[in-house]
């Protein structure tokens, strides 16, 4: 053991892979990457399936082989496709230590996807008949709580098919490499826990930007504002025991055979302290070579109101 508080174990790879069913479900509105997103994995050595029946995924667990990975697509093209049964499947395979899921949920700007499709001319699934615009807005409504729920989200806006690639192979390689997947994210108390979480820190003893004119406007991704919340005297011992437990704790994890492991920080309104500790985090976690994934729950669901609203104010679409 190392007397360096921050110092990490050498991240390992999951003991039990053989007697655990690896299995990605690959869902996110129409247009945003899902199927590039599942012959990408089936290129990396997963069974990929795309447009699988929901009633058919528990029939195709009990009959695939222990220790093989599965891709499932699924979005809202699916036969029998419905949020609530899909949430119901996730809880079940919860409950299943023999399956290692994740929810792989491939976002998108709707401006960007309105794009997608005037550049290629096609319709879209759920308004064959309507304009795009109606369809985005009916599938960013169907898919917000598998939004919320989902383990890993990746914005595919800005991404070419080989960035995806790249992302996919760096976060769910079947190497023998392969590490515990750690998920962190922030969130406001307000609106309750998410969905899921291993561990919670409760950050909100720490000094507040929100009370700061310059820094309200903006949130904990920017150097200001992170530079604000480490400066308070208390931040530094935080850190350093937060760090300290995080860091004993994942090899223990790894040894028991957990394939994804959970983290999150709260705050007030899951705008400031939460998110700049959550990016600190994440960043020094990758550094260390763990398979880290970041998500800001409060931050996604501002970004994703804007469906919401009239189609010609959320699209962008010139008047």
């Amino acid at each position: 053991m190392t007397d360096d508080p921050h110092a990490t174990s050498t991240p390992q790879a999951l003991p039990h892979a053989s007697a655990v069913q690896r299995l990605v479900l690959v869902t996110g509105p129409a247009g945003a990457g899902r199927s590039s997103a599942v012959r990408v994995l089936e290129d990396l050595g997963y069974e990929a399936i795309d447009n699988l029946p929901l009633s058919l995924v528990p029939r195709l667990l009990e009959a695939a082989p222990r220790g093989g990975a599965l891709a499932l697509g699924i979005d809202s093209r699916n036969r029998e496709f419905d949020p609530p049964h899909l949430l119901d499947l996730l809880a079940q395979l919860d409950a299943r230590p023999d399956v290692a899921h994740e929810v792989l949920y491939l976002d998108c700007l709707p401006e960007v996807l309105l794009r997608r499709y005037s550049e290629t001319r096609r319709r879209h699934p759920l308004a064959p008949s309507e304009s795009p615009e109606e369809g985005i807005r009916r599938d960013f409504e169907l898919l917000a709580g598998i939004r919320e729920r989902a383990d890993v989200l990746i914005d595919t806006s800005d991404l070419s098919v080989h960035d995806l690639r790249e992302e996919l192979d760096r976060l769910f390689s079947l190497e023998a490499t392969v590490r515990l997947g750690v998920s962190i994210q922030s969130f406001s108390y307000k609106r309750g826990l998410p969905h899921g979480l291993d561990m919670v820190f409760d950050c909100r003893f720490l000094n507040n930007p929100h009370w700061q004119p310059d820094l309200r406007p903006l949130d904990g991704r920017d150097a200001a504002v992170a530079r604000y919340v480490e400066a308070d005297p208390r931040f530094a011992e935080f850190h350093k025991r937060v760090r300290g437990l995080v860091d004993m704790l994942l090899p223990a994890f790894v040894e028991e055979g957990k394939s994804h492991l959970s983290i999150g920080f709260g705050c007030t309104g899951g705008k400031h302290r939460s998110v700049a500790l959550t990016e600190r985090f994440g960043k020094e976690l990758a550094g260390a070579g763990w398979r880290v994934s970041i998500r800001h729950r409060e931050i996604e669901r501002r970004v994703g109101a804007r469906v919401a609203e009239p189609p010609a104010a959320a699209l962008g679409t010139k008047a």
